[in-house]
C-alpha cells in the first residue's frame, strides 16, 4: 500500500474506520470522509473530509478536492429497519436505496474523473442480497443491486477493477441507538446463530477490503465475509 492513496467514503466509523486504519498502518496514504464529524480519537495520520453520499453537490466537492488517488472504498449505508411488505414505508425505502444504491454509484461516477486506471474501487453490500428474509426487503433488493453494478462496472471500466465486499452480521454503530449491555447481548445472540459462533468487527471486514485493494487479479468478486451466514 505504499505510495498509494485511498479514499474510504463512510471512512470515520465502523468498517470504514478499520480499513482507513489498516491501509494507514500498511503505509498508504488516507482519506477519511463521512457525514458527521471525525471522533475525538480518530488517528491525526488520517486526514478527514466532509461527504454527503445522497447529495451530488457534496461528492463533486470533494473529488474536485481531493486531486488524483488510487483505491476507493466505499462503506456508507442507511440506517434502516427490516419490515415486511405491509408495514413498509416506501419513503423510507426511496430514502434508503438514495444513500446505498445510489449513493455507491454517484461516488464511482464522480470517482473516474481522478481515480488511477491501475487502481480500483470496492463497494459494499451485504448477505441479505442472496439471503431471503421475512422483512429484509428492502436491505435485499439494495445490497443485490449493489452486487450487480460491482460485477457491471469491472467489464464497463476496465482495467480499472471493481469489486465488493458483503459483510454479515457486523458490531457497528449501523445497529443503531444502543446501550452497551443491549449491544453485547445482541452480539451474542447473533453469533451463536452463525457457524463461527461470534459476529463480525470492524477490523474483520478490512482485512478483505485490503485483499481487494492489493490483489490486481480480482475484479468483478463479491467477497463474503460473515463468518457462515450464508450457510
Amino acid at each position: 500500500m505504499k505510495n498509494t492513496t485511498v479514499v474510504v467514503i463512510g471512512g470515520l466509523s465502523g468498517i470504514g474506520r478499520a480499513v482507513a486504519e489498516q491501509a494507514a498502518a500498511e503505509g498508504a496514504r488516507v482519506i477519511a470522509a463521512g457525514r458527521r464529524a471525525a471522533p475525538a480519537d480518530f488517528p491525526a495520520s488520517i486526514s478527514t473530509a466532509h461527504i454527503d453520499i445522497s447529495d451530488d453537490a457534496s461528492v463533486a466537492r470533494l473529488f474536485d478536492s481531493i486531486g488524483p488517488f488510487d483505491h476507493l472504498v466505499v462503506t456508507a449505508g442507511p440506517v434502516i429497519a427490516s419490515a415486511k411488505l405491509a408495514d413498509l414505508n416506501v419513503a423510507d425505502a426511496i430514502a434508503a436505496f438514495n444513500v446505498k444504491f445510489f449513493g455507491q454509484m454517484r461516488v464511482a461516477q464522480r470517482a473516474l474523473g481522478s481515480i488511477n486506471r491501475a487502481g480500483s474501487i470496492t463497494l459494499t453490500s451485504g448477505l441479505l442480497s442472496r439471503k431471503a428474509v421475512p422483512g429484509g426487503l428492502v436491505k435485499a433488493a439494495m445490497n443485490a443491486a449493489t452486487d450487480i453494478m460491482a460485477k457491471t462496472l469491472a467489464k464497463e471500466l476496465a482495467p480499472l477493477r471493481v469489486n465488493a465486499v458483503s459483510p454479515g452480521m457486523v458490531e457497528t454503530g449501523m445497529w443503531g441507538d444502543l446501550s452497551e449491555a443491549d449491544r453485547k447481548a445482541m452480539a451474542a445472540r447473533a453469533g451463536a446463530s452463525i457457524p463461527v459462533g461470534r459476529v463480525g468487527q470492524g477490523s474483520d471486514l478490512a482485512q478483505a477490503y485490503l485483499m481487494l485493494m492489493q490483489n490486481g487479479f480480482m475484479t468483478g468478486s463479491v467477497v463474503d465475509v460473515d463468518g457462515g451466514g450464508l450457510l
